[in-house]
């Protein structure tokens, strides 16, 4: 479901969106992240249309506001729309995007029977972002953002968040 922008739309356009990270996680930009949907182009003005990861989510302001701010000194004047349909999912996130999150400590979703497992009946599979033990347990459905659930590694002791998978 990942969405190929680099090679739809033109390479400034994809660079600078590119750019724009997610506030609340800044090693994972909006693209790696998948809530940009579409992007439309015509001559020096591009359209944007930007998923938000869950309705509500507060990073999405930010996120309009730095894209403005991206395009600023380009040739191109933009306009961005938040869209609640279709849904965004967590399988948008790119295997690059992943890779960040898991180096910033935060455990990328699983798949979604995995995911429940994890989450509602206290399955040991989601894996410690410091020692790689599966050996862990949930401390609460919510992290830091309503998106993320707070895990413990009972090994390494460390506390880390995990990305759900939304779907």
């Amino acid at each position: 479901m990942i969405i190929d922008l680099k090679h739809t739309i033109p390479a400034e356009i994809f660079d600078l969106l590119a750019k724009v990270t997610d506030p609340e996680i800044p090693v994972l930009s909006i693209i790696d992240l998948g809530v940009v949907h579409q992007v439309e182009v015509t001559q020096n003005e591009v359209y944007i249309e930007l998923m938000p990861t869950y309705t509500g989510c507060p990073a999405m302001d930010v996120m309009q506001e730095d894209i403005v701010k991206a395009f600023e000194g380009s040739n191109y004047s933009v306009q961005v729309q938040l869209i609640l349909s279709p849904a965004w999912t967590s399988d948008r996130i790119s295997q690059k995007g992943k890779a960040a999150l898991k180096a910033y400590g935060v455990a990328p979703p699983v798949e979604t029977t995995a995911d429940k497992a994890a989450l509602l009946e206290g399955a040991n599979i989601i894996a410690c972002t410091n020692c790689g033990s599966q050996h862990t347990q949930l401390v609460s459905q919510f992290g830091s953002t309503a998106c993320k659930a707070l895990f413990k590694c009972l090994d390494c002791l460390e506390p880390f968040d995990y990305f759900k998978c939304l779907k």
